[in-house]
């Protein structure tokens, strides 16, 4: 084998620079989309113009939909749930009309709850809802209004409760601890069941 010392690396194609660079500034975005382009810039080592126009092209290619915050849904009083939905064999245009133009949240706001996310699966479930609500009786009285609506098209709904999120939206929940005093509660009350 033979290894020569003064070899150097191939340089990267421009194109392969252009996507090292656009990966490099969504990081910092996904990290904080608060920062300034002159701090992600600085970050990155690139000049604010460079990021500006990566930013631009990202938004109007609609790579970057768009931002959001991150809420702590317990310091709002609120519980996340997530409503797993199974497809009857039937046609589902119905749902699939209500989900993309966005009825379905009407209805769900007019009840008092905000959907976060939601899309297509594939496995054993077809859909999935995550949202926010007060509590499990106002999350089930949204699984039963979703259940009504469309009773014809679905043939099963599960609704979980989300307890704990590590992460959300990409960002470390900065109480993380609590989930070391949480899972010792849990052990605490299977020991007692026993």
């Amino acid at each position: 084998m033979c290894i020569f010392r003064d070899e150097k690396p191939m340089p990267k194609s421009s194109k392969e620079q252009l996507e090292d660079d656009e990966t490099k500034i969504i990081a910092q975005l996904k990290k904080d989309p608060k920062r300034s382009i002159n701090e992600i810039a600085e970050s990155c080592g690139f000049s604010r113009q460079k990021v500006w126009r990566f930013v631009k092209k990202l938004e109007e290619e609609k790579t970057i939909w768009g931002y959001n915050v991150v809420i702590d849904d317990e310091k709002m009083n609120l519980n996340q749930y997530i409503l797993l939905i199974k497809s009857s064999p039937k046609p589902i245009k119905k749902i699939v009309e209500d989900i993309t133009n966005l009825s379905l949240d009407d209805s769900a706001k007019e009840i008092g709850i905000e959907i976060q996310n939601g899309g297509m699966v594939n496995g054993r479930y077809d859909w999935i809802l995550v949202f926010s609500a007060k509590d499990i009786k106002q999350a089930t009285k949204f699984r039963e209004l979703f259940l009504s609506k469309y009773s014809s098209i679905v043939s099963e709904v599960d609704l979980l409760e989300y307890i704990f999120p590590i992460k959300k939206c990409g960002i470390a929940n900065p109480d993380v601890k609590k989930l070391n005093e949480l899972f010792l509660d849990l052990k605490g009350a299977n020991k007692l069941e026993k």
